[in-house]
């Protein structure tokens, strides 16, 4: 019966691909009747079946050779290392330094763990709303970066208007993530969207005064969040591929991928050369590899950011010469303390 449903409601939605609004009602009345393939958010299935699908489920992930969330394997990327005469050589960290950073990455990694067991606890069975949670939680680094980059140029401190185009460039790709999950139906609960965002304020805080102590390691967060996403979707891309395939994919992925200006799409992918990725959209699965390749993408850029003054647009022409008129210095500084603590040795 569980099949013969699923096939009747399969041919539903793609009968009825010419309705926007239609193709999303039956893509979410799809996923809510699956109870083998599909994470079911239905209060009115028995608990019997709850036992069957979730061991259904547990014997297809035995079956995916998926890393682990902290080592999964993306496309190495090429850092350009710095032109300015001053910067051609690169220090290896000391002992010491080296001691720091594996401390700022064991908390890191014991951050990202906490909230991956939160995750686990609450959407084990719920993958839409999982991925709305997720979503509404990457984009926040992106917001307090710029936030504490604009409190250093209002300072007069450090001018990276790099980082400012790749990090807003970002967050805009992220958002259109979370735009699809809202169309998916991944925020249909209350309590989803309280969580997510109550999440995600404690976040922007957290990663705000982390950003403003040590770059490197709200970075490496970041990168670690990226990591755990891109796992995410490769594990669901891998599981369900097969029902991915026959589903329409929804309109506002067309639009961000296919039709939209695709500048501050070029712009957040820091390893690649503006106008080399150009996704198409045909279906579900299409939507779903596309968001996971976008997060191998913000996790290469974040390991990128780790390297102090490594960032480069990839729409910056390094042989234009620089208006110096409205040219305010750089301080090569890292964090709050350490460009206060410079600022006032240039003035004495």
């Amino acid at each position: 019966m569980v099949a013969s449903s699923m096939a009747t409601l399969s041919a539903t939605v793609l009968s009825s691909s010419s309705c926007n609004s239609t193709r999303a009602v039956n893509i979410r009345r799809f996923f809510a009747s699956s109870s083998a393939n599909f994470p079911n958010s239905s209060r009115l299935v028995s608990r019997k079946s709850s036992q069957i699908k979730a061991a259904t489920l547990q014997e297809k992930e035995e079956k995916v050779d998926v890393e682990d969330s902290f080592r999964v394997k993306t496309t190495s990327y090429i850092v350009e290392e710095p032109t300015d005469d001053d910067n051609s050589s690169i220090k290896e960290p000391g002992m010491v330094e080296n001691w720091v950073i594996r401390f700022e990455q064991s908390i890191n990694v014991l951050l990202t763990d906490s909230v991956i067991k939160v995750l686990d606890l609450f959407y084990s069975d719920r993958q839409y709303a999982r991925f709305f949670v997720l979503e509404t939680i990457a984009r926040v680094p992106y917001f307090a970066f710029i936030s504490v980059l604009h409190m250093y140029e209002s300072f007069g401190w450090w001018r990276r208007a790099d980082y400012l185009k790749v990090h807003f460039a970002e967050s805009w790709n992220e958002l259109h993530h979370l735009l699809i999950m809202e169309e998916l139906g991944g925020n249909a609960f209350w309590f989803d969207r309280f969580l997510a965002q109550h999440i995600a304020i404690f976040y922007y805080f957290m990663t705000a005064f982390m950003y403003a102590l040590s770059p490197r390691m709200a970075y490496h967060l970041s990168e670690c969040v990226e990591r755990h996403a891109y796992s995410t979707y490769d594990k669901f891309l891998k599981l369900n591929g097969e029902e991915l395939k026959k589903l329409p994919a929804v309109q506002v992925a067309i639009d961000y991928y296919m039709n939209e200006d695709m500048y501050l799409f070029d712009e957040f992918q820091t390893s690649r050369t503006p106008n080399s990725r150009r996704p198409k959209i045909e279906n579900l699965y299409d939507v779903f590899l596309n968001v996971r390749d976008d997060e191998g993408e913000h996790c290469k850029t974040m390991k990128a950011c780790q390297t102090h003054g490594n960032l480069r647009s990839p729409h910056s022409n390094a042989g234009r010469p620089q208006d110096v008129e409205c040219a305010v210095p750089t301080a090569d500084c890292e964090g709050f303390l350490d460009c206060f603590k410079k600022s006032l040795a240039d003035r004495k």
